[in-house]
């Protein structure tokens, strides 16, 4: 269990430039921002059919990471945008996680990103221009990875520092991976470890171990560049990412897509260091009991194995998460191999997809 907060992050690590601390300028943090997944599929409900030309391959019907719209006949224009509010107080690290989560979505749509725009709110006023300046530099550090300029942006003086991008990128037509394509006899694999909202809970209260809080940002600063090379295997049948609506969240936005059940085995979930002791010890988001009230009556749960830690972590808000896939059971060996090719020590096969109704169960 965890130690009477021991080992903390250092004032020097959270916050080396200034007295001030970005997460207390917010009232929120990272994909923990997003609107309750019930209180968005209100919204987007009553929301007027648009114009849909036969080019736009992938819309808003199916809760996807990001807009497909075909070009030509080799290539499609995949485009998203992500932004939030800080989960750590280093102005580098907040920029390098936003940039990061926001490129993800190309790469879980089995795309390649191409270029980038900035998204800027800071309250100008109130922080220091050296620290909004380290930012947009963490931001430009993960595009400089990700081998795609910043070609321009937006800013605006806001009460909340916010961060993000547009990402845009291309993809072959038949290499789009969508979330509704899972079939039964699939297994399902997802890329990293779950717990990052655990850790930025606990990184608020000022529990979080230095050596958990380094391993908050290697997670959130990993690109899933692995997603490209799925978009080019025909047995890669789903793709999405685990974001801000935790692993069951986005589980079942496949199920629902697909028309099928997810099977989770509760024991093979990959999870960050330390995670379950900080759920224990109360370092939960209130993103996850959101998250729970809007898709809770899909989940089938053992009261006697699920207690309040256990279900903290699979409804936690997961900033920059991993690629949660389904592909034909001959190829998990290929998908955990590129993985582990591409320093994915996390990636593991958590579960299968069934016949059935729209939920999750456990095995």
């Amino acid at each position: 269990m965890l130690k009477k907060k021991a080992d903390p992050v250092p004032a020097s690590l959270t916050h080396p430039a200034a007295p001030i601390r970005l997460t207390q300028l917010s009232h929120g943090g990272g994909c923990g921002c997003k609107i309750a997944p019930g209180v968005l599929e209100q919204i987007l409900a009553k929301t007027s059919p648009a114009l849909i030309p036969p080019q736009l391959l992938v819309g808003i019907e199916t809760s996807d990471d990001a807009a497909v719209y075909q070009i030509n006949a080799e290539q499609a224009i995949v485009a998203t945008t992500d932004f939030f509010m800080p989960i750590v107080d280093d102005p580098f690290d907040f920029g390098r996680i936003a940039a990061t989560n926001a490129i993800s979505d190309i790469y879980a749509m089995g795309g390649t990103p191409l270029f980038a725009l900035a998204i800027v709110g800071m309250p100008v006023n109130t922080l220091p221009l050296a620290m909004i300046r380290r930012i947009l530099e963490g931001g430009e550090s993960i595009c400089a990875k990700a081998n795609i300029p910043i070609a321009g942006g937006h800013t605006i003086d806001s009460i909340e520092p916010i961060y993000g991008l547009v990402a845009i990128g291309l993809v072959h037509p038949k290499n789009v991976r969508r979330n509704n394509g899972a079939r039964p006899g699939d297994k399902l694999i997802l890329g990293k470890g779950l717990g990052v909202g655990l850790y930025s809970a606990a990184f608020k209260k000022g529990t979080l171990a230095t050596k958990d809080y380094a391993a908050m940002i290697a997670s959130t600063t990993q690109l899933n560049t692995p997603g490209s090379a799925f978009g080019a295997l025909s047995g890669v049948h789903a793709m999405t990412d685990v974001t801000g609506f935790g692993l069951l969240g986005h589980l079942l936005e496949i199920c629902k897509g697909s028309g099928v059940t997810a099977v989770l085995d509760y024991a093979a979930l990959p999870i960050l260091p330390n995670a379950l002791d900080y759920a224990a010890s109360g370092c939960v988001t209130g993103a996850s009991a959101r998250n729970w009230a809007g898709y809770g009556n899909s989940v089938v749960l053992d009261a006697k194995r699920f207690g309040a830690t256990e279900l903290a972590l699979l409804t936690d808000p997961q900033t920059s998460g991993g690629l949660l896939l389904a592909c034909a059971p001959e190829l998990a060996t290929e998908v955990l191999s590129v993985f582990q090719q591409q320093g994915f020590d996390h990636a593991a096969v958590i579960g299968e997809i069934v016949e059935g109704k729209a939920q999750v169960k456990f095995g």
